[in-house]
């Protein structure tokens, strides 16, 4: 059996956390921009995140690609950036790393990721699209001999296959396994998922929303499933989500919300009914880049004239050159980004429920009208 979860990190994950994806900071050549990718560690943790998921889809599948050499000294840079925050905040950050690829590889990760100290392994099974049922089981108990394991239900659509409640029975078995990102974007997958948890009677396994179309109504749900003819209520308790990327403080905001409605039982307000349509449309119009290599990237992202620009879910921002904070066309996407004077932190300006148009830096304070 694998190493076990460090207890604090267990009962951080079951009070429910915001664990953002980690975007890929690169530079105009397409390599690890150093600089900036600590930056957006700091930015995510400075504002409030429990946990940072690092080497999953938002940072890109294809950055292991050993002709760019990215996975590695990202898996570095980051646990010691978020070294640094745990030796100055005194508490641990729930660290998470993504696993992929047939068993041998996802072994190799697993291993490289728990050298570099990170909590558990968010494993995708989306390499092993052609595996039956009892391959897959094998493929995770292998890796959950090496560290514990967050499940990932990845939906078709992003690399991810379809994993009927059969499966999740049979992997909730696993006694490593310690969490569950759930993000096939469909009703009835979800609820396969936490039917499963409620059948299996593990109250050790947490369950993380994934699905940025359904993010406010996943955390307010109280789900109500039979076990053994007594009626049991599990609950989603936070989100590891890319969507939760750029405007982390509003995210850790919005999640204290809805766990302050649960924990009284409240009645679910008609704001947040409205802002359970509204937090979704972003997303719809910039979502995590299609999985490509980083040599493959022109294609899919323009960058800014050369001015060492830094790619993050798809699009990519020039230096700031002056204060205020300067607002760049996002090229991919046609939202704004705007760039913090100060902090040289990103994020897009929303609206709809997080308010007017301005741009903000990590801390949210009000840069640019």
């Amino acid at each position: 059996m694998g190493d076990k979860l460090d207890p604090r990190i267990a009962h951080a994950l079951q009070r429910g956390l915001v664990i953002p994806a980690c975007p890929l900071a690169l530079t105009a050549e397409r390599r690890l921009d150093e600089r900036r990718q600590r930056a957006l560690v700091r930015y995510h943790l400075e504002a409030g995140a429990g946990g940072l998921s690092v080497g999953e889809h938002t940072t890109q599948f294809a950055s292991r690609d050993p002709r760019h050499g990215l996975f590695q000294p990202l898996l570095h840079l980051c646990a010691e950036e978020i070294d640094r925050a745990d030796d100055q905040n005194g508490k641990p950050v729930a660290r998470i790393a993504g696993v992929c690829g047939p068993t041998a590889q996802a072994l190799a990760e697993a291993r490289l990721i728990r050298a570099c100290g990170y909590h558990a392994a968010l494993l995708s099974l989306g390499a092993l699209q052609d595996a039956a049922e009892h391959e897959l089981l094998v493929h995770c108990r292998r890796v959950a001999e090496v560290i514990p394991l967050v499940g990932f239900y990845l939906q078709p659509a992003a690399g991810g296959r379809v994993l009927p409640i059969s499966f999740w029975r049979r992997f909730l078995e696993i006694d490593n396994v310690v969490a569950i990102k759930i993000a096939p974007f469909n009703r009835y997958r979800t609820l396969d998922v936490v039917r499963a948890v409620v059948e299996s009677g593990r109250e050790d396994v947490t369950l993380y929303t994934g699905n940025d179309d359904n993010i406010v109504i996943d955390l307010l749900t109280p789900f109500h499933f039979d076990r053994a003819g007594v009626r049991v209520e599990r609950r989603i308790v936070g989100g590891l989500l890319g969507h939760w990327a750029v405007w982390t403080r509003r995210a850790v905001e919005l999640l204290d919300e809805c766990r302050g409605l649960a924990a009284h039982g409240a009645d679910i307000p008609a704001r947040m009914l409205q802002r359970h349509v509204e937090i979704p449309t972003p997303t719809r119009r910039s979502s995590t880049p299609p999985m490509v290599s980083p040599a493959a990237l022109p294609a899919s992202t323009r960058f800014c004239a050369g001015r060492g620009s830094w790619m993050a879910f798809g699009v990519s921002t020039a230096r700031r050159r002056s204060a205020p904070a300067r607002t760049r066309r996002a090229t991919a996407s046609g939202m704004p980004i705007g760039i913090c004077a100060t902090t040289l932190s990103f994020s897009r300006t929303w609206t709809a429920s997080y308010g007017a148009r301005r741009a903000y830096c990590p801390t949210m304070e009000r840069c640019q009208p």
